[in-house]
């Protein structure tokens, strides 16, 4: 390893897009770093080295992880031992933290600069995990605004960047263009998003799809696309569309954003999918499902009212959430049909969703690299000249 790397570990392919903007503004500051870790696709093309593929990272749920657990405590020991013998520059966890923060704890207590960006939810539940990261790194990047308080009360250094996603979506994809790119025709499409993990599909798709036969059976000019993450999702909902020969589809592999954009109304999975309808700023219904244990063992900690990011940047209701059982084919027809159909409803929504919008767009990636290098700068104390930028 080169005395000028960086190594960042993401956990999903939306700390691939955080990595790969953070990449981009530190390239622009420091042409000659070189990064490695953990990463995906979008990272890769920038020339980051991956030294799993970033799958291996995306587990979902507290009980589903411990089939996984073995691998991922291996995985994590390989890590400590090999940046413990080659220090890096620094070392960032992206997301993850069940994973990231006990690798940043290591790497700190070895005077290695470490970074946590996308503040774990803590405001959510679990309030006394800001020791486990004031322990584990040198500053928190948080994505929202609201997150920062909670970090200032305990006196641990965190910095509020804004989301990246907010500074360029939607761009100049217009909801014409959207739709010619996915052949679509002038009359109203239902964006579908049952997610990016395999266990959130298993969990959502067929109620998903079953809602939008009930939609299209009483709407027939519908139009629906159902957006896969990748090919491994793609081959799934596959699998579940054999159960509905009739349904009249698109399904469009890694064209999320164009998805969105065509959208009238979205029908989406809780999470970054739900942050990315909001700044196309399309009317949304927000649904998610855990197996019961999990869920049972979440409910007990949760803090806030809401689960979407949309109602709790708001501090209100926004969007419609349907939660386990709640998440049923009548149910969300019924709340799709309200967001299609009733002009009123759809755009008050927009401009809530508008306003929010606003508030994240603060130059995240810029943002983001300036604090690295804040951090790398604040502990060259412990790090050899050589190493600093």
């Amino acid at each position: 390893m080169s005395n000028n790397t960086i190594v960042i570990v993401a956990g999903e392919a939306s700390g691939d897009i955080l990595g790969a903007g953070l990449m981009r503004a530190l390239l622009k500051q420091q042409p000659g770093l070189n990064f490695e870790g953990i990463g995906g696709p979008q990272m890769m093309a920038l020339g980051f080295t991956s030294l799993v593929p970033i799958e291996r990272l995306s587990v979902m749920g507290l009980v589903e992880v411990l089939g996984r657990l073995p691998e991922l405590l291996l995985l994590r020991r390989r890590l400590i031992k090999r940046y413990i013998l080659q220090p890096p520059l620094a070392m960032i966890g992206i997301d993850a933290p069940d994973f990231n923060l006990a690798l940043e704890t290591q790497l700190k207590a070895h005077n290695i600069p470490t970074v946590h960006y996308v503040s774990p939810s803590v405001w959510a539940w679990r309030e006394e995990r800001v020791f486990t990261v004031g322990k584990a790194c040198h500053r928190v990047l948080a994505l929202l605004p609201f997150e920062l308080p909670y970090y200032q009360r305990h006196q641990i250094p965190a910095t509020f960047v804004g989301h990246p996603l907010a500074d360029v979506i939607p761009g100049n994809l217009t909801q014409q263009q959207a739709k010619k790119e996915l052949q679509l025709n002038d009359h109203q499409v239902l964006a579908i998003l049952p997610g990016s993990r395999a266990m959130e599909v298993k969990q959502l798709g067929e109620d998903f799809l079953a809602a939008a036969s009930l939609l299209q059976t009483k709407n027939p000019q519908l139009q629906l696309v159902l957006a896969a993450a990748n090919w491994q999702r793609k081959k799934q909902l596959d699998t579940l569309l054999r159960a509905y020969p009739d349904l009249e589809v698109t399904l469009a592999v890694g064209q999320s954003h164009s998805v969105l954009a065509a959208a009238d109304a979205v029908l989406v999975a809780s999470g970054t999918a739900a942050l990315e309808a909001l700044l196309f700023e399309k009317p949304m219904l927000v649904c998610y499902r855990l197996s019961p244990i999990s869920y049972s063992l979440f409910r007990r900690k949760l803090k806030v009212p809401f689960v979407s990011l949309p109602n709790l940047l708001a501090g209100q209701k926004v969007v419609e959430e349907l939660l386990q059982e709640q998440v049923q084919p009548q149910p969300i027809a019924k709340h799709l049909t309200q967001l299609l159909f009733d002009p009123l409803v759809a755009q008050k929504q927009r401009g809530q969703l508008a306003n929010i919008h606003q508030q994240l767009s603060c130059g995240a990636d810029i943002a983001a690299a300036q604090a690295v290098i804040e951090v790398i700068a604040e502990q060259g104390a412990g790090v050899s000249q050589r190493h600093r930028i």
